[in-house]
């Protein structure tokens, strides 16, 4: 997880082809061809864009888009944490 590019991500895509993007790298982590580097790769990116996701959705629900950044952060580090 990088704020800096959830950040990016939020700022210069919308949820809509964040959805699409999100599809196709599940997807291709499913191939058999696949190896775990690659997995691990699409894995940080899927995890950064489920990150800019959430952002959108607390941000249309009217938190700031540094506040819906760093509650994200928050929740992760938790989870990791537990």
């Amino acid at each position: 997880m990088k704020i800096p590019v959830i950040r990016q991500l939020f700022q210069n895509s919308t949820p809509e082809k964040l959805e699409a993007t999100l599809e196709v790298l599940e997807a291709f982590c499913e191939f058999r061809g696949v190896s775990e580097e690659e997995v691990n790769v699409a894995g940080e990116m899927i995890t950064n864009i489920c990150g800019a996701l959430e952002v959108h959705a607390e941000v249309n629900g009217g938190a700031l888009e540094k506040d819906a950044l760093n509650a994200f952060a928050q929740r992760v580090m938790g989870s990791i944490d537990r």
